[in-house]
């Protein structure tokens, strides 16, 4: 970064620190040049907005794009045709800022029902069935669409039982962990019987650093895994490689590494019921639902949204900046991040990467370069790791598999921005499912390869988990 952006940047940031942390220039010393999380990409806001905010080189025409992609991703869609139309008949999300407020994840309802009963308007979580040998049902397809317009019956509702159960550090202070167990009711054709039923439910993920993961370097990261193999640790991460586009690809994206691109067109045909170029069909093509939609008007002969028009959110997505870490300087955070490393947690949620030399091209064809040559730190490897561990007398072992990824394996989640979250989205669930409620419960849920590092924080006195807990706040 310029020493004129670094500089702009810097003054933003005074303007418009008001955290509790009371933030100065000298907080921004960048420590190994770690606290520019994304290069030139790094932008310096603490608001609400700092997973929404475009970086300092998006430009003119770039500017106008991605000014008209954020719209387009944050404007609820209509069951009428046409612009702003194409919901429906059934779906998950009325926009992608229903479910990315702030492009972060907006708080989950399901978890933020006393009972966890269900009784709920929009839930902003998706619901991944297959039968227990790994079929999709006919008459659902992978996602359960638990909403609908208005004469149309949703696929089906779900609910969540939560089960508690404290336990103790070895210095005596207690926590509790909370284990979600999903059931769906209210199903609009067949009934599906639980013994018959794998479900995996899932939060949204935090929209930061997209550009800069579709960049990311595919040799560095398939290194990373010929070299992740750490015995002593009992951690060994692997590739996950899907087939997109008729190309078997390297996958990084979702929480399985199941996507090589955003998914752009995939998100508004499966979440919203948008037919684009890539997905003609409606998402519930050949259901009841089909019938109800025509009853209520709706048309089935035209795409819903256009190609360029899903290049501008795909630009927004890849031009949006990542936030600079804060307080890299301070005393306890420094001391966090030095046990973060103690325990291992580096190993998977690897510090330094690198973007290749030719930055990224849209779905349509149009070049980022800027994405480019950048080193950054994600604080992930993209890699799978096997998370599965009795906790409670489950894991986080969800048996629904995601090309090469098994139940038991999830991608490294970056860390960026994470310390942020609470700020964008007033909330602090964790994990794919969101039953960790704080950093404290996503650490405790982790097994399998991450045991011998969960055990490591488990044992350190109170005054250093909560040094490292500042650490990530500070990410």
């Amino acid at each position: 970064m310029s020493a004129v952006i670094m500089a702009v940047g810097l003054a933003s940031l005074a303007a418009c620190s008001g955290d509790d942390d009371g933030l100065t220039e000298a907080d921004l010393i960048p420590v190994k040049g770690y606290a520019l999380s994304a290069g030139m990409s790094t932008i310096y806001s603490t608001s609400s907005f700092a997973y929404d905010s475009e970086a300092e080189w998006v430009t003119g025409t770039l500017k106008t794009r991605f000014n008209r992609g954020d719209k387009l991703y944050d404007d609820a869609r209509t069951s009428s045709n046409g612009y702003g139309g194409g919901l429906g008949p059934v779906y998950a999300g009325y926009s992608c800022g229903s479910c990315h407020r702030n492009a972060g994840r907006t708080k989950p309802a399901l978890w933020e029902s006393a009972e966890g009963s269900g009784n709920y308007g929009f839930s902003a979580m998706l619901c991944y069935v297959t039968r227990k040998n790994g079929v999709f049902f006919q008459n659902y397809g992978r996602v359960i669409h638990d909403q609908a317009i208005y004469g149309v019956q949703p696929e089906g509702k779900v609910h969540v039982t939560k089960h508690y159960q404290t336990f103790e550090f070895p210095d005596g202070e207690t926590y509790e962990l909370c284990y979600p167990e999903y059931s769906i009711t209210d199903w609009y054709a067949d009934s599906i019987r639980p013994e018959d039923l794998f479900c995996s439910v899932r939060i949204p993920l935090r929209h930061v650093g997209m550009g800069q993961i579709m960049a990311l370097d595919p040799n560095e990261i398939e290194a990373l895994a010929r070299k992740s193999n750490y015995p002593e640790w009992g951690i060994s991460g692997r590739c996950n490689y899907i087939t997109e586009r008729g190309k078997r690809q390297l996958g990084v994206g979702g929480n399985k590494a199941q996507h090589a691109d955003l998914t752009v067109e995939l998100g508004f045909s499966s979440d919203m019921g948008v037919t684009n170029s890539r997905y003609p069909e409606e998402i519930c093509e050949g259901q009841l639902q089909m019938q109800e939609g025509s009853m209520m008007g709706l048309t089935y002969d035209q795409l819903d949204i256009s190609t360029e028009d899903m290049e501008d959110v795909d630009l927004y997505l890849q031009c949006l900046g990542v936030p600079a870490r804060r307080n890299v300087n301070n005393t306890t955070v420094r001391q966090g991040e030095q046990l973060f490393y103690q325990a291992g947690c580096h190993l998977c949620h690897a510090t330094t990467l690198h973007t290749r030399n030719r930055g990224t091209t849209l779905l349509n064809g149009t070049q980022l370069p800027w994405l480019g040559g950048q080193t950054i730190h994600p604080y992930s490897d993209f890699l799978l790791h096997d998370m599965g561990s009795e906790i409670m007398g489950v894991g986080l072992n969800d048996n629904y598999v995601s090309g090469l990824a098994r139940g038991n394996e999830w991608r490294t989640t970056p860390l960026w921005g994470i310390g942020l979250q609470e700020t964008v989205n007033g909330h602090t669930y964790f994990l794919h499912d969101g039953r960790a409620r704080n950093f404290t419960e996503a650490i405790l849920w982790h097994g399998g390869e991450a045991e011998a590092s969960k055990n490591k924080f488990k044992n350190m006195s109170r005054d250093e988990r909560k040094a490292l807990l500042r650490f990530l706040k500070s990410l």
